[in-house]
């Protein structure tokens, strides 16, 4: 194993913060003693930070450094006050802006003051306007505004930014013209702008002055801006751009828009931008992107007072108007001159050459006469540095009246399959190498959107940006691997290397261009054969290869040799060209089909073995079809005389089937924002995140219900009463006051809770009137109907006793509305869902509902327990490809569905043909289900009649009514007797009823079993089944991204959508799953939306720091609802962990208590035979002079602590631990791939020892849990991607019993995010502390005390591991002891797809690579 080890961070180490160095020996001296008061001293902030920090141009290292050293906490924020100096204020913005680069909390510092912070940030807003202070500390104040800006959730910051974009901004437009033009439109401004100013007349002098500065801040900064696009120096430059962004900050928000897009507009901004000499600058590329982004949102189509979307009509009327005011003017008062453009027809002038064409004929006084007509600005304060020159007074007018590309239209024109040019854009090249010190020519994912379409828009740019950057890592990575050569034949190329995830071609051989379809004017498909040899490959890879899906996207590739004076270094690109990897051209193309050699479909994998002789096929053929777009342009380009691009492709790429849907995800995200997808009425506004952010919720819905039937989710009279603790709980009946369950509940809305409003005089018993008012619940029961005298008759009923707040969830869960439902570790949000689910079904049985999860594991277990409730498993139906993982007896995917409705046809059959022979009714009754329902109709159901006609008779007796009974003969094989003797006749009869039941039951199931005789296609019926039999439909948010144009044209409808694990996934795989049917009446006809997450544990994973830091595009829909502050349900009793265990992460939910299990059951008081402690932190020294390593770049490991934990490992299965009690986890993929190496080593063949559960990193395992944890962090040098609270939350609660944490004490004792975390642990001995003596299971108890022995290091656990080992051995070979039982385990150990069997690699091919933060990506080891 190599120990060479990748250098080049610059991020501190821990060194950095231990060792000696100027900031360390500073904070020791100043902020890091352990006194409570600190006073600043002016020197030491001017001369010993600030002075320092400026001599070095504000590196990031030395501000990550005093970031670290917790400046800002100890220091700079506990001694401000309003004497200190600016240089104080300007650090605590500096160490403020890099927290938020670094994605850390950052305002919960100044939480604890809000009138000194407030301070701070009015101090910051002036030094924001201070042209004295260099472009390089204003760009870092500017950060730190566009950190608060986009923070607006907090209500600190929200009260300090909410005034410098309110309407009194207003005050600087152009003219009292221009500002009683937008009254006009909206009246209710008027009276806005009036209470602004009443306001401001009724303050006293230092309000009025607060008040002056907010409305003439943004005007000023405004001015400032425009000054400085006519300088040219690379900080100036950098400043422009933050200002660009700051300023698409503003306008991509309604709030920060409203009354910010006029006076941009009345400023002529994106006219003087465009114009300047910043803009026109060659080197400037990332400015114009970013202009280009902020004019996007300028010219949004949106009414900013309403927050409605325009529609395509509405734009194109506003478009049209502005042209015939133009025209008007032009004809008014330019008669001579512009007679035939104020005549000419709308489409003749909205272009910009002929609006230039002809405003060119007007003198410059003339062209500032028709822009003052027209209303636009035409004078500048001096300080704007603004000439109104001819050329800007021509782009004033060309770009307000030119008819403007919409977003839907850059959506539309956007390709989803990329070529070499869109994979190395210079946009996207910039985005690859972002660090936090430029902006980015990409939308950001925010709190609020404009609208749906805009929201869409953002995510098919961010979606496609990040599809692409992966695309391009995989095609370097793979060219890198094949290793091109020249040859000696002109334009030959030798491949030396090699790669499983790639074939040599020749050119691929057009089969036929399908003629365009109407109104499009590219090809309706290109279909293309592509040949494989694929004779050498082991047959692994050739079935990977032959197992390519239909609309599977390849990727067919000319390669050249890579200049071999290039740096490659794992496949990271860091030039700006495909051409210095290698790469000339590149065109991707959808999989049709996969033939062998003989042209024939290959749909299952023969063996191949004819007679004990394995043939090997030599040839694949690929039918493909490719890219129409790009096929048309090469075709064009070949026609010019230009090289053929499909002569030189002489290489095909896949990728792994998970990472490679991209682009039907694509499709779906731009069909969607083309097709103006609708949210439900009572949800748009807080989807939005505007107005009130509990209008969604049931309480506020006005079709919520105030009875319902919630049927087995209360066990007894007593658990209703405990977890309904503040109403009054009565009964309909006076006779028994403590009825049984079921229970219907009559009175659950919260109406009744609400005081009646006090009067506005104040009264001396207020106190008394204040005391809170308890609803009062009627609740009633009824006799669950008997289904029938068989066993599986009987209901399965819900046996948890479900807490006070799982119980209020449940509640809301079953409401039509919005729940959002906050599970911490252990805390049975699974339960919920599938108790929610279980009420639905059978209170609103028309209903349907679709249940989404981000991983196949997550819905499986959800599923799984879904089977177990009281539903029919005929209304059940998994979508995806996860279906054969669940650990049930019968198939729920569409097929297996089929199946099972034709296998119970049969069985049902034959009960019709028992009930034949029960009646002697002649003829073949059981042959179909048509005959079925005959005979139903023409003999049971009369048998029935007669015998109720009967039985319902006053003066029938019991013995009559068991005689007359008709079906005896069929019912002789229930429990006898069928009719006990003790029974009452009311008994009877229900007994009777049930066995009606029972057999109607036969008789509906065949009914809806008939239309799967008719249908022919099992395509039909899987369909038939989708669209009008199941009620519960699960699938993956991934699946229902890539088929929902697939679902909703079947016309697949539903009603409920619940969501498990909705904080994992991203925002756009959220929005997909409610816009699956296609909308009823303009609007989808969705009901309840339930989302169950946990936003503390670990968010969707992004591999770009670019995508996941600046454009959020980790944020969940879940995370922004609760941020923007909708309703949540906390639930706060814990069933999983120990107690002391669940301390570890308490901290981070203070709410969160213990389930009376985890305190009481024998498992939970036992100790952990052979250990001292149940947890423990086990410092790891450097192991063999070394402590962590990078083999390659972000691949970390440590070997030290890999030893460590297998020598655990073995330890517990030597005392007697199950293997499948035990997992295995690390931080990083490196380290996993490293422990299973030693694992592989070790013990995989060694039936003492076995394989443990799993191996996996801790993002693999959020959700899943085992009683035995062994965790492994890795880090030695700096805290890394764990200083993401998120992730070591997720990490400390996935075990039940015991947890082994392996790390090293001085990495994680200085990082200040972690502190609380580790508190419990770093209370105990850093050493491994072992109870020799015991077997497993012990009869100690954890709080026992016992003699301990430490454990040294690894070389010593590793020594008494061998020791008892040793002494095992003997004692088996004596036969004094049993062989070990082997156990059956999942499979932990797999080779890399690139590996060629060399290593341990990663999980397999369907996961996605696991990428985490700190630009620390963790990849497949090479």
């Amino acid at each position: 194993m190599s120990t060479n080890t990748f250098t080049g961070d610059s991020r501190p180490k821990l060194e950095d913060l231990l060792g000696e160095n100027e900031w360390t020996r500073l904070a020791r001296k100043h902020w890091n003693k352990h006194t409570k008061t600190r006073k600043v001293k002016p020197d030491v902030i001017r001369k010993e930070i600030w002075d320092v920090l400026e001599n070095e141009g504000f590196q990031f290292r030395s501000l990550l450094i005093l970031e670290s050293l917790q400046l800002l906490e100890n220091y700079l924020w506990p001694s401000y006050n309003e004497n200190s100096t600016n240089h104080h204020v300007l650090l605590i913005a500096l160490i403020a802006t890099v927290k938020k680069r670094e994605n850390l909390p950052v305002w919960d510092t100044f939480s604890d003051d809000g009138e000194r912070f407030s301070s701070v940030f009015r101090r910051v807003l002036s030094m924001s306007l201070d042209s004295h202070l260099s472009m390089v500390i204003r760009t870092h104040i500017l950060s730190f505004l566009i950190g608060a800006f986009q923070s607006l959730d907090n209500g600190l910051i929200r009260k300090e930014c909410a005034p410098l974009v309110s309407i009194s901004i207003w005050q600087n437009l152009s003219s009292e013209a221009a500002r009683e033009r937008k009254f006009e439109q909206h009246a209710q401004l008027k009276k806005v702008w009036r209470a602004a100013a009443k306001r401001y007349d009724s303050g006293d002098e230092a309000s009025q002055a607060k008040l002056r500065f907010d409305r003439a801040w943004l005007y000023s900064m405004l001015l400032d801006f425009i000054g400085r696009l006519q300088e040219s120096s690379s900080d100036n430059t950098m400043y422009c751009e933050r200002f660009l962004e700051f300023l698409t900050d503003l306008e991509s928000q309604l709030p920060t828009r409203r009354y910010v897009t006029s006076l941009v507009k009345d400023l002529n901004l994106l006219a003087l931008i465009r114009l300047s000499p910043t803009f026109n600058g060659e080197e400037n590329g990332l400015f114009r992107d970013l202009f280009v982004l902020l004019r996007q949102f300028v010219i949004f189509p949106v009414d900013d007072n309403t927050g409605i979307q325009h529609t395509q009509v509405q734009s194109y009327e506003e478009h049209c108007a502005r042209l015939a005011r133009l025209q008007r003017a032009s004809l008014k008062n330019f008669k001579e001159k512009l007679t035939i453009l104020a005549l000419s027809n709308y489409a003749a002038i909205e272009k910009r050459t002929e609006l230039d064409a002809h405003l060119g004929s007007l003198s410059d006084k003339e062209l500032a006469d028709l822009s003052g007509l027209l209303g636009f600005r035409t004078k500048y304060p001096p300080s704007a540095k603004v000439e109104v020159s001819r050329d800007l007074l021509m782009e004033i007018l060309l770009s307000s009246h030119e008819r403007r590309r919409t977003f839907r239209e850059s959506v539309r024109d956007l390709s989803t399959l990329p070529t070499e040019a869109a994979l190395y854009e210079p946009t996207l090249l910039r985005n690859q190498h972002y660090d936090g010190s430029r902006s980015v020519a990409i939308p950001k994912l925010n709190l609020q959107y404009l609208s749906v379409g805009d929201f869409l828009w953002r995510s098919f740019v961010l979606y496609r940006c990040e599809s692409y950057f992966e695309i391009r890592k995989d095609m370097e990575e793979t060219i890198k691997r094949l290793q091109p050569q020249h040859t000696q034949l002109p334009n030959s190329v030798r491949f030396d290397g090699f790669s499983r995830m790639a074939i040599p071609i020749s050119k691929p051989a057009i089969l036929e261009a399908a003629p365009p379809k109407v109104g499009s004017n590219k090809p309706g498909f290109v279909r293309a054969e592509i040949g494989l040899d694929v004779s050498r490959l082991a047959e692994s890879v050739r079935r990977e290869w032959e197992s390519l899906r239909q609309d599977d996207v390849v990727y067919l590739l000319a390669v050249d040799p890579i200049d071999s004076s290039r740096d490659l270094t794992n496949g990271h690109a860091i030039h700006a060209s495909s051409r210095d990897f290698g790469l000339r051209a590149l065109r991707a193309a959808e999989v049709e089909r996969v033939l062998d050699e003989d042209g024939r479909i290959i749909r299952e994998m023969p063996d191949g073995e004819t007679n004990g002789y394995i043939r090997r096929p030599r040839l694949r053929r690929l039918i493909v079809k490719l890219d129409a777009v790009a096929w048309q342009v090469d075709t064009k380009r070949k026609a010019e005389g230009k090289p053929d691009i499909y002569e030189s492709l002489n290489v095909v790429v896949r990728r792994k089937g998970r990472e490679n849907n991209f682009n039907k995800v694509l499709e779906t995200i731009r069909n969607l924002a083309l097709s103006d997808i609708p949210v439900p009425g009572w949800l748009q506004e807080v989807f939005l995140g505007f107005g009130d952010p509990s209008s969604a919720a049931y309480t506020k819905l006005p079709n919520s219900l105030n009875q319902l039937d919630f049927r087995d989710t209360f066990l007894d009279w007593q658990h209703l009463v405990e977890t309904l603790p503040d109403s009054v709980i009565e009964t309909t009946t006076s006779q028994e006051p403590r009825i049984k369950p079921p229970y219907v509940l009559d009175g659950i809305l919260p109406g009744s809770m609400e005081p009646p409003r006090p009067s506005k005089k104040r009264r001396r018993d207020d106190s008394e009137l204040s005391q809170p008012v308890r609803k009062s619940i009627k609740v009633s029961t009824y006799q669950p109907p008997n289904n029938g005298p068989y066993p599986t008759d009987a209901p399965k009923v819900n046996q948890v006793r479900f807490t006070q707040t799982q119980v209020e969830a449940i509640m809301s869960g079953t409401q039509p509305g919005l729940t959002v439902i906050v599970g911490p570790p252990g805390t049975g949000k699974t339960d919920v869902a599938t108790q929610i689910i279980n009420n639905i079904y059978h209170d609103f049985p028309a209903q349907r509902t679709l249940l989404i999860a981000h991983s196949n594991q997550a819905l499986n277990q959800l599923f799984q327990k879904i089977t177990k409730l009281d539903i029919d498993e005929r209304h059940l139906l998994r979508l995806g490809h996860g279906e054969e993982d669940l650990e049930t007896d019968v198939s729920y995917s569409k097929h297996g569905r089929v199946e099972s409705f034709l296998d119970n046809r049969g069985h049902y059959l034959a009960e019709v043909s028992r009930l034949a022979a029960n009646v002697e009714a002649p003829g073949a009754h059981g042959n179909s289900c048509e005959t079925a329902g005959y005979f139903n109709s023409v003999y049971i159901v009369p048998a029935w009649s007669k015998f109720w006609d009967m039985a319902n008779a006053a003066e029938t007796s019991i013995p009559d009514i068991t005689t007359s009974f008709p079906f005896h003969q069929y019912f002789s094989d229930a429990p006898q007797p069928l009719f006990p003797p003790e029974a009452s006749k009311e008994q009877v009869l229900d007994i009777a009823r049930g066995c009606q039941r029972h057999i109607e039951r036969i008789f509906t199931e065949l009914e809806d079993i008939r239309p799967f005789e008719i249908l022919r296609t099992s395509r039909d019926k899987a369909n038939y089944l989708l669209i009008k039999e199941a009620r519960i439909i699960a699938m993956t948010s991934t699946h229902a991204a890539i088929r929902r144009q697939e679902i909703a044209d079947l016309g697949f409808h539903y009603d409920n959508v619940i969501m498990e694990e909705a904080a994992q996934i991203t925002e756009i795989e959220n929005f997909i799953p409610l816009a699956l049917q296609n909308p009823k009446d303009d609007e989808l006809p969705l009901q309840r939306v339930v989302l169950c997450g946990d936003h503390l544990q670990n968010s969707p994973i992004v591999q770009n720091l670019a995508f996941r830091q600046f454009a959020n595009l980790e944020q969940s829909l879940f995370l922004r609802f609760v941020r923007l502050g909708v309703p949540t349900i906390d639930l706060d009793h814990q069933g999983r962990a120990r107690p002391s265990i669940a301390e570890l992460y308490k901290w981070r939910y203070p709410k969160l208590e213990n389930l009376p299990n985890v305190l009481t059951e024998t498992e939970y008081l036992r100790a952990n035979a052979g250990f001292r402690h149940e947890y423990q932190f086990i410092d790891v020294p450097d192991y063999k002079g070394t402590g962590e390593s990078q083999p390659t770049p972000h691949y970390f490991q440590n070997l030290g602590e890999a030893e460590y934990a297998v020598a655990i490992y073995q330890y517990m299965r030597l005392l007697g631990y199950p293997a499948s009690k035990i997992s295995i986890l690390t931080t990083y993929a490196g380290q996993r791939a490293l422990i299973r190496d030693v694992l592989g080593h070790r013990c995989a063949k060694n039936r003492l020892f076995g394989l443990p559960r799993i191996v996996t990193t801790v993002d693999k395992y959020q959700g899943e849990q085992n009683d035995y944890v062994i965790l492994s962090l890795v880090r030695t040098t700096r805290v890394g991607y764990l200083r993401d609270i998120r992730r070591l939350t997720v990490a400390l609660s996935r075990a039940r019993l015991g947890l082994y944490i392996l790390g090293r004490r001085s990495v994680f004792e200085t990082c200040y995010e972690l502190r609380q975390a580790f508190v419990h642990l770093f209370e105990r001995s850093n050493q491994l502390l072992l109870k020799t003596g015991e077997i497993f299971p012990t009869e100690r108890l954890l709080g026992d005390e016992v003699e301990a022995t430490e454990m040294a290091g690894v070389e010593h656990l590793g020594q008494y591991v061998f020791v008892i080992t040793k002494a095992k051995m003997e004692s088996l070979k004596a036969g004094e002891l049993p062989l070990p039982v082997i156990e059956e385990t999942p499979e932990v150990m797999r080779v890399d797809e690139e590996d060629d069997g060399e290593g341990p690699v990663e999980d397999g091919v369907e996961e996605e690579k696991e990428k985490y933060g700190q630009g620390e990506d963790v990849i497949d080891v090479t």
